[in-house]
């Protein structure tokens, strides 16, 4: 192991965002190891996904730290937070959808295709190498979603419960080490989110990743996750392991109780 993942991979220390007077996330504290699976629950505008954006960079922290592997990323974009091996999902599908599904999977992995413009523009034998290495990686993601069989069909072609699992084999296709899941299980029925369910863990455990999921589906939550936090009104009331959290007093007035009431 090297001296980059030998202790957490992820740590956000004191972390707080403000969007003019409001405080958005406050003082939250996670640290997370190499192949944990971590839940991340709460009501809605808790801040969940606004933490996931302060993860990949897309907002600064008001104050706080975040590293990766060891690294802070304060003023580092996006890409270069990707660099770092850290990929995320989106709670609202973002598939290019009028590429076809491989294209999609191929676009997620790009940041580790090795030619330039002029080669791309020319097709000089070095693209092409790098094309069918591309091609070849992504088939390989497609077959382990059962989605091979359809590589050359048009994303927006695909039923929701597809387009859901495409989005992961394209955040897969980044080699993270920290793989980010922001509502997975939304819009699924109770077969695709079983699916889905053991999709995660076959994915986790196949590439030696770290996941840290936020969801809704308490049955999801509760199968998988390994610990637990619960964000309210952008602090964090608990955290523990999943029987811990189902117990926790605060936790069922603050949330679960009204996650029952919905089901």
């Amino acid at each position: 192991m090297s001296a980059q993942t030998a202790g957490p991979l992820l740590e956000a220390n004191n972390v707080t965002i403000r969007f003019g007077g409001l405080t958005a996330v406050s003082d939250f504290n996670l640290s997370i190891g190499p192949n944990e699976l971590v839940g991340l629950i709460g009501p809605n505008g808790a801040g969940k996904t606004t933490l996931f954006n302060m993860l990949t960079g897309v907002y600064q922290p008001t104050e706080g730290t975040i590293s990766i592997g060891g690294e802070k990323t304060a003023g580092r974009k996006p890409y270069e937070i990707t660099r770092l091996g850290v990929a995320r999902t989106f709670q609202n599908i973002r598939l290019f959808k009028d590429l076809s599904v491989l294209d999609n999977v191929k676009v997620g992995g790009h940041i580790h295709y090795v030619y330039s413009i002029g080669s791309a523009v020319l097709h000089t034998n070095r693209f092409q190498s790098a094309e069918a290495v591309a091609d070849e990686q992504a088939m390989e993601l497609l077959r382990i979603f059962n989605l091979d069989e359809r590589a050359h069909y048009d994303a927006k072609n695909l039923p929701y419960g597809d387009q859901r699992r495409l989005e992961i084999a394209r955040a897969l296709s980044a080699r993270p080490r920290l793989l980010l899941l922001d509502e997975p299980a939304a819009g699924l029925n109770t077969g695709e989110t079983a699916e889905l369910m053991k999709t995660i863990h076959e994915v986790k455990e196949r590439f030696g990743l770290a996941i840290l999921l936020i969801e809704h589906n308490m049955e999801l939550v509760m199968g998988i996750c390994e610990r637990i936090i619960v964000l309210s009104y952008g602090k964090t009331i608990a955290q523990g392991t999943p029987e811990q959290i189902q117990n926790d007093p605060v936790v069922i007035e603050a949330y679960l109780g009204e996650a029952v009431a919905e089901k």
